[in-house]
C-alpha cells in the first residue's frame, strides 16, 4: 500500500464527535474529500452546509454527504462515530448492546458500499464495537480497529506535560488496555525526551513545579484517575466529548491515508498478545495503508501484566454476555 492521493474520508453519524471529526479533518486536511452521513436528513444537511461554507479557509479539501449511504461509495476510509449518547453517570460498557445492534445492522451496508475501505470504530465501548464490527464486517482483521486510547493518551502527556513543564511533544507515555474504567498507563515505559520517568523521579532531576521536584506513587495514581475520569468530567459539563476525539481521530486518519506507519495506541482485536486473545484491546501499534500493520510487543511489568489481563477479562466478560464468541 502506499499514500492516497485523491482520498475520500467517510464518517458515519452527524453528532458531536462526527461533526468534530469532519472539522477537525477539514481543517488538517487529513483528506481530499470529508463524506458525512446520518439518517437524519435535515440535521447532516445542515452540518455539512456550515462546514462546506468554510472551505475557502481549509484548503484543497471539500466536503459532502447527507442521508443516503450510497454517498460513501468508494471511501477510502470509513470512521464510525454513530450510536447511543453517553449521558452523565453512565460508563462506556452500558451502552455496549444498543451500539452492537446498529453495528450489526450497518457493518454490511458499509463494506457493500466500500468494500476497499479501512473501517475505524470511534463510538463507545469502542473495543466491544471494534470486536463486534470486525465479526459482522467479515473483514481481515487489519481493516478493522478501534480509536482506542489515543486520547486517553493524549490527556496523560498533557498532564505530564504540565507537571513537569515542558513542551507536550517531548513526553511520551501511553495509556493501554481498554478505552475505558480499566484502562492504565504504561509508567514502566514513559519517557520525557530521552530520560524514563522512572530515572526523572529516582535522580531528581526535574524541575521543581509547584513547588514538588519529584513524583510520588500517590500522584501516579492521581494522574491516572484523573485521565480514567476526564471524559465523564467534561459530560457532566457539557454533554459530550468532541473536540479531542475528533482532533485525534484526525490524527489516526492521517497516519492511514498517508500511509505514515506511525506508532499509536489503537485497539484491535489480539491473538496472544501477553497471553491475550479474542479481545480488543490498546497496545501501541503501526498503522499505515494496510490499517493496522502490525502490534508491538511492549514489555510490561508484573503490575502492568497483571491490570491488562484484567482489562481483557472485563471486555471478555462482556463479549459473553452479548454472545460474541
Amino acid at each position: 500500500m502506499s499514500a492516497i492521493e485523491n482520498s475520500k474520508l467517510a464518517i458515519i453519524g452527524a453528532g458531536a464527535v462526527g461533526t468534530s471529526l469532519a472539522y477537525a479533518s477539514l481543517i488538517r486536511q487529513s483528506a481530499r474529500e470529508v463524506v458525512l452521513y446520518d439518517i437524519n436528513e435535515a440535521k447532516v444537511e445542515a452540518e455539512v452546509l456550515d462546514l462546506a461554507h468554510g472551505t475557502q479557509f481549509t484548503g484543497a479539501s471539500c466536503v459532502s454527504g447527507g442521508s443516503d449511504l450510497d454517498a460513501i461509495a468508494g471511501a477510502n476510509m470509513v470512521v464510525i462515530t454513530a450510536g447511543a449518547r453517553q449521558h452523565p453517570g453512565q460508563s462506556r460498557l452500558d451502552m455496549a448492546g444498543v451500539n452492537v445492534g446498529i453495528l450489526r445492522e450497518l457493518m454490511p451496508k458499509l463494506v457493500e458500499r466500500a468494500p476497499d475501505a479501512v473501517f475505524m470504530i470511534v463510538t463507545n465501548p469502542c473495543d466491544i464495537l471494534t470486536y463486534a464490527a470486525l465479526h459482522f464486517s467479515g473483514l481481515p482483521s487489519a481493516r478493522v480497529f478501534g480509536s482506542g486510547t489515543v486520547l486517553d493518551s493524549s490527556r496523560l502527556r498533557w498532564l505530564l506535560a504540565h507537571r513537569v513543564d515542558v513542551a507536550i511533544a517531548n513526553v511520551h507515555a501511553v495509556i493501554v488496555g481498554e478505552h475505558g474504567d480499566s484502562e492504565f498507563p504504561l509508567w514502566s515505559q514513559a519517557r520525557v525526551g530521552p530520560i524514563s520517568l522512572a530515572q526523572w523521579v529516582a535522580d531528581d532531576i526535574s524541575p521543581v513545579t509547584n513547588g514538588r521536584a519529584k513524583f510520588s506513587e500517590a500522584e501516579f495514581e492521581a494522574i491516572t484517575e484523573d485521565v480514567k475520569t476526564a471524559a465523564y468530567r467534561v459530560i457532566a459539563g457539557k454533554g459530550a466529548t468532541n473536540y479531542a476525539i475528533g482532533l485525534s481521530g484526525a490524527r489516526i486518519v492521517e497516519a492511514v491515508l498517508r500511509d505514515e506507519g506511525a506508532v499509536l495506541p489503537v485497539s484491535s482485536v489480539l491473538t496472544g498478545y501477553r497471553g491475550v486473545s479474542k479481545v480488543a484491546l490498546s497496545v501501541p501499534t503501526v498503522v499505515n495503508a494496510d490499517g493496522v500493520s502490525r502490534v508491538i510487543e511492549v514489555p510490561f511489568s508484573d503490575s502492568e501484566q497483571t491490570l491488562f489481563q484484567h482489562s481483557a477479562d472485563t471486555l471478555r466478560a462482556t463479549l459473553d454476555r452479548l454472545g460474541l464468541d
